[in-house]
């Protein structure tokens, strides 16, 4: 929590994620923050003034023509440590890309001069049409933070990026830009983490791969950052936005990420090997797409053996602190930790987070459930929740 209340401006669009506004704007007064709610007409459609009044026990502002003589379009803008926008829908964010001013929201963004952030929701047509993306771009140019939208069920069947995330990931990012607004306890701290997961080819359009999506490591490089830490962020193939303020090493290959990792971690004061890193790779790869009618009915294909990267840093001893590996298992319950504890005699990192995966679980998922284990095999965390809570539930272990 901040050291002080801050003024805070929670806009809110006519998009059906407007009730998770609600919980944004309760999570924020009970931080003991002075929340004023500007909602669109549109918005009203889909939550009443009442409810948001309710929350945040202040007046709602919706039209320009009110308090007309303390000139509040300008005076909102003007007294607020911070405005959020959430949900933002494609036609608020077009609005104010271009600058147009006509309704008490727009305007008040035009006048603030506090941090802004977006938290945009749509349907994933709207949210990939060149229009909206150039309007994102636009916003982030002026220097307005974005918090990509996730991954997820839509309203009705639909499915795919554009759903809002929860409250809790807008909160924390949000205040993360107002120094002393949330724990720095990571100020200063180098952290690199890896995400995703290794492809290893078997010629130039073929690989062998896993159903990595890289979406745990990458809430724990934005966690990180938001506590203070500079992070470097190895991603392997990762499915989604990669966060601002975090800088970023691609890779594709188990080698090509061991290289990086093993040159960039020297020094740092921790690494999170979040990545699913392949254990093997073939021992040839064709300079030319395999054939079918060349190969016949069947192929053989000669693996051989990665370097171990975690074991690796471990006997390396060149990370100033705890080194943080992960176990996912196709197991549950003893059996879980069981194969957890057999891994960590193996890697002997500092701590093993360790969860289960499987067709419809870990993988992608935008919630995690882990269990977190020391070098003597004792357990000394649980987590369970959205990503961006089980990775900060992880680093108070470095803490």
């Amino acid at each position: 929590m901040s050291s002080r209340p801050l003024s805070i401006i929670v806009g809110v669009t006519g998009g059906i994620a407007a009730y998770k506004a609600i919980h944004v704007v309760r999570l924020l007064t009970l931080q003991g923050h002075e929340v004023t709610v500007v909602p669109t007409r549109a918005a009203l459609e889909f939550v009443g003034r009442p409810t948001f009044e309710a929350v945040s026990h202040r007046p709602v502002r919706v039209d320009l023509f009110d308090n007309v003589d303390r000139v509040q379009h300008v005076s909102l803008g003007k007294a607020a440590d911070l405005v959020v926008v959430v949900p933002a829908t494609a036609n608020t964010i077009a609005k104010i890309a271009a600058g147009i001013a006509d309704n008490l929201l727009t305007t008040t963004l035009l006048t603030a001069t506090a941090p802004i952030v977006i938290a945009p929701a749509m349907h994933t047509e709207m949210w990939r049409n060149a229009a909206t993306q150039h309007n994102v771009s636009t916003l982030r140019s002026r220097g307005i933070t974005i918090i990509e939208p996730d991954d997820g069920q839509l309203t009705g069947d639909d499915s795919g990026p554009g759903r809002l995330p929860e409250p809790e990931r807008i909160v924390s990012e949000a205040l993360a830009l107002i120094p002393g607004s949330e724990s720095r306890d990571l100020d200063g701290r180098r952290i690199l983490v890896t995400a995703g997961g290794t492809h290893e080819a078997l010629d130039p359009v073929r690989y062998i791969g896993n159903n990595s999506s890289g979406k745990q490591g990458i809430a724990f490089a934005v966690a990180a950052a938001a506590r203070g830490a500079h992070v470097t962020l190895v991603a392997a193939n990762v499915d989604g936005p990669v966060p601002g303020g975090v800088e970023i090493v691609s890779v594709v290959t188990a080698e090509e990420l061991a290289n990086e990792v093993l040159t960039r971690s020297r020094g740092c004061d921790a690494v999170v090997m979040a990545a699913a890193v392949a254990d093997y790779r073939p021992v040839e790869k064709s300079a030319r797409k395999l054939k079918k009618d060349v190969i016949g009915d069947g192929l053989t294909v000669k693996l051989v053996k990665n370097r171990d990267v975690l074991a690796s840093l471990v006997l390396e001893k060149s990370v100033a602190g705890p080194i943080i590996g992960f176990a996912a298992e196709t197991a549950d319950g003893d059996e879980l930790l069981a194969l957890g504890r057999e891994k960590m005699a193996r890697k002997k990192c500092d701590f093993l987070v360790i969860n289960a995966v499987g067709d419809s679980i870990g993988f992608g998922e935008q919630t995690n459930s882990v269990v977190v284990i020391d070098r003597a095999g004792e357990v000394v965390a649980e987590a369970a929740g959205t990503k961006r809570d089980v990775a900060d539930r992880v680093l108070d272990l470095i803490v």
